[in-house]
């Protein structure tokens, strides 16, 4: 099935989020860049797609072996330097900004998510080092990582602690050398095991012996397969998880010190690990958000080209011969709602991304914090909104199929079942719903929110009226401000998830409106003007509904019981 990169749309994005020319970065880059991304992916990765989840990774001997092609395709685009491209410059990398990264992450994604995984590990792993780690450590392993010559990953979840990382039980021990003695086993390890690149480093969530109990007593140590000097480390993968989706990604089982002990060397301070971890998540939870996005696209795409081929029925007024079912109207409903869904979303997501570069390079600590407070903000927005609609825009193409699209073959079912992952790792989307309730809305005491709200009501009156805008946005603060009140704690996280969509779609909503306008006098405008009516005039006021109503039936959820 044919991948065609949406290059336009992407710049499209960025130019709406207020991307401007700067020194070492421009939008004619851009445009070169992601031209070459996009031929790299569409023919050489999308090829790989199908293939990877027809002969999934597998465990042989002791080594994880990726499917045909996997490997060889990875290391051509290591060499391409595909890999350093938002890398520290210090350390070999280009440097550019993570706007750039958001839209590569999504053509190598839609090509084929299981390959774009190994990649959106090391970049997080990538980050927590360059942020925490010591020099030495910096030196040894960032330029090699940064390459794409090794890789990394995140070790958090345990059999018994899954989201609760209070319930950690991987031990480390100090060593008189300055190293630590890693024990314990790690699940759902992306990428955890794999012959594509000469080292896999690891980042492992572990406890002192005399660490302080719960979420305080945890630290973070880099703990790679090969040591310095060479030798293979204590830690092996022990199985790979048999899954839904995303099959040709390693998901390992791992298990350190079968033989006494891995040795790691401490990332950061001790019992400082989770604040470590966490620059590497934060990244990582946009990231996964835009594999919604290209999941969604890609979808969408599939969907399309089948609608418009395959004829059934006849319309009113035709008799000669059957319709394509492009021009049925629910088809077309379903293709428009598809189409809306995935461009919002690849706006907010590149919205969150313009929001870190800021921060990134303020000239003053007031815009750091203000620019750092809105990528904060929009971080669980753009993670659960993403991949929520991924799920359902990739199960709405099986709908327009029809019974075809049940069928492995055709392909579309596929990502469906790639994507039903997404609004489950780096955070289940409920987490990022309560993170939205009971923390990122009352950043700056209320200020970033209530900006964020008035800055997209601005864009929306473009396209309804100003009645209607301020009504919804109405809603919005007279909801955030019930589930905000002490009090009603238990009605905030009954109802954490509805109100997280009705203010996605909102906020996703006034950046499509965005597009739409930057839009005007170009090829997209028609497209553009299309997908925010839709967005605004149904999908906006659907959501807050929904949000109304879990609100209003939030103590029914609470008093209710299971036998």
């Amino acid at each position: 099935m044919n991948y065609d990169p949406p290059i336009a749309h992407i710049l499209l994005a960025m130019r709406s989020v207020g991307i401007t020319d700067t020194d070492n970065f421009s939008l004619a880059d851009a445009q070169t860049i992601l031209d070459q991304a996009g031929r790299f992916a569409a023919e050489r990765i999308a090829p790989l797609n199908w293939i990877g989840d027809q002969n999934p990774a597998r465990l042989e001997n002791g080594m994880v072996i990726t499917p045909p092609g996997w490997k060889e395709t990875y290391q051509d685009w290591c060499a391409a330097g595909w890999n350093s491209l938002t890398g520290p410059p210090q350390f070999d990398g280009q440097g550019l900004p993570m706007v750039l990264a958001v839209a590569c992450t999504e053509l190598w994604n839609a090509a084929s998510i299981s390959f774009a995984l190994c990649p959106l590990l090391t970049a997080g792993a990538i980050e927590a080092i360059a942020a925490h780690a010591s020099d030495d450590l910096k030196q040894h392993y960032l330029p090699k990582l940064v390459s794409g010559e090794w890789t990394g990953t995140m070790n958090l979840t345990e059999p018994q602690s899954g989201s609760d990382l209070s319930q950690l039980r991987c031990k480390a021990r100090r060593n008189d050398d300055g190293t630590y003695s890693i024990t314990g086993n790690k699940i759902y390890i992306t990428y955890g095991d794999h012959e594509c690149a000469s080292n896999i480093v690891h980042l492992v969530l572990a406890r002192l012996d005399d660490a302080p109990e719960g979420t305080r007593g945890i630290s973070l140590f880099l703990v790679p397969k090969y040591l310095p000097e060479g030798a293979r480390n204590d830690l092996r993968c022990h199985s790979l998880e048999h899954k839904l989706g995303i099959h040709a990604s390693p998901t390992c089982a791992m298990i350190y010190g079968d033989n006494g002990s891995a040795k790691g060397w401490l990332i950061g301070e001790e019992n400082r690990g989770l604040a470590c971890m966490f620059t590497m998540m934060n990244n990582a939870r946009l990231l996964v958000g835009v594999q919604g996005v290209a999941l969604a696209e890609r979808a969408t795409q599939a969907a399309i080209s089948f609608a418009k081929e395959r004829r059934q029925g006849r319309l009113s007024g035709v008799t000669d011969q059957s319709s394509a079912i492009i021009d049925h109207p629910d088809v077309k409903r379903m293709l428009l709602e598809m189409r809306a869904k995935t461009s919002a979303a690849r706006a907010l997501c590149m919205a969150t991304a313009a929001a870190m570069d800021a921060s990134a390079i303020a000239t003053s600590d007031g815009e750091k914090q203000r620019y750092s407070a809105q990528a904060s903000l929009l971080t669980p927005l753009a993670k659960s909104y993403a991949t929520d609609i991924a799920v359902e825009v990739t199960s709405a193409a099986i709908q327009v199929y029809g019974g075809m699209g049940f069928i492995e073959e055709t392909g579309v079912a596929q990502y469906y079942r790639d994507a039903r992952i997404l609004p489950i790792y780096e955070g289940t989307n409920g987490i990022q719903a309560i993170d939205l309730v009971t923390r990122k809305l009352m950043l700056d005491d209320g200020a970033t929110f209530a900006n964020e709200l008035a800055t997209c009501g601005n864009a929306l009156v473009d396209f309804t009226d100003e009645d209607t805008t301020k009504q919804t946005i109405a809603i919005i603060v007279e909801l955030a401000g019930v589930l905000n009140n002490k009090q009603n704690s238990a009605v905030a996280l009954a109802a954490a998830t509805p109100f997280l969509r009705a203010v996605a779609a909102t906020i996703a909503g006034g950046y499509l409106a965005k597009s739409a306008i930057a839009a005007r006098g170009t090829a997209l405008e028609n497209e553009s003007q299309v997908n925010a009516r839709f967005f605004i005039g149904v999908e906006i006021p659907t959501a807050i509904s929904a949000a109304k109503a879990s609100v209003a039936g939030a103590q029914l959820v609470l008093g209710a019981e299971f036998a």
